[in-house]
């Protein structure tokens, strides 16, 4: 099965919300996945502490990507 969602970012708690945020705020809804969340309720240990992945709809993903741009500047 393949997703209609694709990864835009990978990083840090702060900068991930920020994003979240600042594509709410022009209509884009986010998908924010957890590693360290998802691993602990499993558990298991993620390798990579702190990291979080941003996802959007593919139909979104050009509006999107200016936001995360923007952010990592």
């Amino acid at each position: 099965m393949e997703s209609e969602y694709v990864k835009i970012f990978t990083g840090d708690f702060l900068t991930s919300q920020r994003i979240q945020q600042e594509l709410e705020d022009i209509g884009i809804n986010a998908v924010v996945k957890n590693k360290d969340e998802s691993a602990r309720l499993a558990g298991f240990a993620n390798p990579v502490p702190n990291v979080l992945d941003v996802y959007v709809h593919e139909s979104e993903v050009q509006k999107a990507l200016p936001i995360v741009e923007g952010a990592k500047a």
